[in-house]
């Protein structure tokens, strides 16, 4: 009896190359990226600022595109992809989770969780009862009415984690989600993260400079000179036995 072939990975980078016009020269932020990345795996992106760690995981999200190369997410080929696939795939498939929380000021915290399930369509009835569930979950149901001004930084990521994740996304994107935060409220988030995300059977890939983040993960991946290698053993993702 034959074994079931793997699953493909939910994320693929295939000789991604990232290049930016500087004044009259050209610079390359990425130089041929392998990786794959499985379904629900935590995945963190370490490296030196300016390494591009946030450059990669907007190619993931398809926010960016490559210069070279292929970026298969679920199956698309983001690469591939008109600017309006791109965003309908994002608004269904990935959920993003910021440093510095980009909640929508003018919307209440109920508001901003609803905006997702809105975009992609879901009836109002839905959208209410699926907002107002997850605001329960986090302890928030008393915040729902709130203003993002009106709370603090642990309670503004809360709500951020809880927007990324209120339409249930194969994908969660996180950059630096603990950075502003204190350390006792950033390993809250970061608990919070893992709690929706990995036991849930999500995957998720997250940009660190924090080693706690990065012990957290299943696995680890540095940028080092435009290129990814495993920060276990510093090989290169796409090297022979890697």
């Amino acid at each position: 009896m034959r074994s079931p072939s793997p699953a493909p990975p939910l994320v693929e980078l295939r000789g991604v190359t990232k290049a930016y016009r500087e004044g009259g020269a050209e610079r390359a932020v990425l130089r041929g990226v392998d990786v794959a990345i499985p379904r629900g795996e935590l995945c963190a992106l370490v490296g030196r600022s300016g390494s591009g760690k946030s450059t990669l995981l907007n190619l993931i999200g398809g926010i960016d595109v490559p210069t070279a190369g292929q970026v298969v997410v679920d199956g698309l080929s983001l690469a591939e992809a008109s600017e309006a696939v791109r965003t309908l795939f994002r608004r269904r498939h990935v959920g993003f989770v910021f440093q510095f929380f980009n909640l929508i000021p003018t919307l209440t915290v109920e508001e901003n969780l609803r905006l997702p399930l809105e975009l992609i369509g879901q009836p109002r009835d839905a959208v209410r009862a699926r907002a107002g569930a997850l605001l329960e979950e986090l302890g928030l149901a008393d915040r729902s009415g709130a203003f993002p001004e009106e709370l603090s930084g642990g309670e503004q990521q809360r709500v951020a984690v809880a927007r990324a994740l209120v339409h249930e996304p194969a994908l969660v994107l996180a950059d630096e989600p603990t950075g502003n935060l204190d350390a006792d409220t950033g390993r809250q988030v970061l608990d919070l993260l893992d709690r929706l995300t990995r036991r849930a059977g999500r995957t998720m890939v997250i940009t660190t400079h924090s080693p706690e983040v990065a012990g957290l993960a299943d696995r680890v991946l540095r940028l080092e000179h435009g290129h990814v290698v495993d920060a276990r053993d510093g090989v290169p993702t796409g090297a022979p036995g890697s």
